[in-house]
C-alpha cells in the first residue's frame, strides 16, 4: 500500500518540475513575453515606496535613474553611469514573474509599449523579504511616449510630487517641534569657516563594492572639525542632532567609559556652544528645501599649538 501511495505523489512531483522547467525555458509559457517591448528604451520616471511617496519616515529618498532597453527575451541592456553607455545583462527568469538582471531582483507588475511597473526586491536565500527593502516600486516609461504623448522631458517627471513636499513638510514640522527628533536630510549640515583657524572635512562612506550607495552620505552624515589655538588638546567623537536653526545639541560621545559618559557629554557640548558655533556658521539640513532636525557623526579635534 505504502508503494502504491507513493508512486502517484513522486509523479505529481515529476510533472510540476517539468512545467517549471518548461517555464524557465519557454517564455511563452508564463504569464508575458519581453517580446512586444523589444527594442524600446525606457527611462525610470518615479521610484516610491508602497505609500506612494519617495521618502520614508527616516528621509531616505527614492531617486528614479534607470535607462532600460530589452534587448531579446534573455537580455537586458541597462544604462551605465560608469562607462556612460549601455551595458547587457542576463536576464533570468526565476519564478512568478520575479526576474533577475544587473545583479537586482524585480517582480514585473505591468507590461505594455508605453510604460513598465516593476517593484524591486530583496532576495536572500531564495525567499523574499517582506520589509522596507522589498517595498520599492519603479515605473518607466518610454522615450517616445514622454516626447510624443505626454510632451515633456524625463527630467520633469522625475521630480518629487506635490505629496512628497506635504509628507516633508509634515515629517519636519514634528520633528522640529523637539530637539531630541530627526530625520535625515537629502541636503545635509553644512559648516562654514568664519577663522582660518578652524576646518572641516565631510566623510564619504561610499563603498559600491559592499553596496553602500551616495545615499549612506546624506542618510549617516560624518564630519570632522579641526580647531587651532584651542584652550588646551582635545578630540571628542559624537552623535549630535543639529537643529532647523543650525543649533547643535549633542546626543551620545563615542569611546568613553560608562561612569564618564554624562560628564564628557557636557564638555563636548561646552566645545560645539563655544568654539563650533562661534567659528562657523553652521547650516541646517534641509530636505525639499526644508530646514528640519538632522543627526550627524561629528568629530571635533582642538590643538593648543
Amino acid at each position: 500500500m505504502f508503494k502504491n501511495t507513493i508512486y502517484p505523489i513522486f509523479f505529481v512531483l515529476m510533472i510540476s518540475a517539468c512545467n517549471y522547467g518548461a517555464k524557465t525555458s519557454n517564455p511563452t509559457l508564463r504569464d508575458f513575453t519581453f517580446e512586444p517591448v523589444k527594442g524600446i528604451r525606457y527611462v525610470e520616471v518615479k521610484r516610491r515606496f508602497k505609500d506612494g511617496y519617495s521618502f520614508n519616515r527616516e528621509g531616505f529618498m527614492q531617486k528614479p535613474s534607470w535607462i532600460i532597453e530589452v534587448v531579446k527575451e534573455d537580455t537586458m541592456a541597462a544604462w551605465s553611469p560608469q562607462k556612460k553607455r549601455m551595458q547587457n545583462f542576463y536576464l533570468q527568469y526565476d519564478h512568478a514573474n520575479v526576474y533577475n538582471f544587473a545583479a537586482e531582483f524585480f517582480k514585473v507588475k505591468h507590461i505594455s509599449k508605453d510604460s513598465l511597473v516593476f517593484q524591486r526586491i530583496q532576495v536572500d536565500g531564495k525567499v523574499i523579504a517582506t520589509d522596507v527593502r522589498s517595498d520599492v516600486n519603479m515605473t518607466f516609461y518610454a522615450r517616445d511616449y514622454i516626447k510624443n504623448k505626454l510632451k515633456t522631458k524625463a527630467e520633469e517627471l522625475q521630480k518629487p510630487s506635490k505629496a512628497d513636499t506635504a509628507f516633508i513638510e509634515k515629517r519636519s514640522a514634528e520633528v522640529n517641534a523637539s530637539s531630541d527628533r530627526a530625520f535625515a536630510a537629502t541636503n545635509p549640515v553644512q559648516f562654514i569657516p568664519k577663522s582660518k583657524i578652524a576646518r572641516v572635512e565631510k566623510i564619504s562612506t561610499v563603498d559600491r563594492t559592499n553596496n553602500r550607495t551616495e545615499a549612506y552620505d546624506y542618510m549617516f552624515p560624518q564630519y570632522i572639525i579641526r580647531i587651532d589655538r584651542a584652550y588646551k588638546d582635545f578630540a571628542y567623537q559624537v552623535s549630535a542632532i543639529v537643529d532647523f536653526q543650525g543649533g547643535i545639541h549633542v546626543k551620545t560621545v563615542y569611546n568613553v567609559l560608562p561612569e564618564n559618559a554624562e560628564a564628557k557629554k557636557k564638555v563636548a557640548q561646552g566645545i560645539a556652544d563655544i568654539y563650533v558655533r562661534n567659528l562657523f556658521n553652521v547650516a541646517p539640513g534641509t530636505t525639499l528645501e526644508i530646514p528640519h532636525n538632522s543627526e550627524i557623526t561629528l568629530t571635533m579635534i582642538g590643538k593648543a599649538k
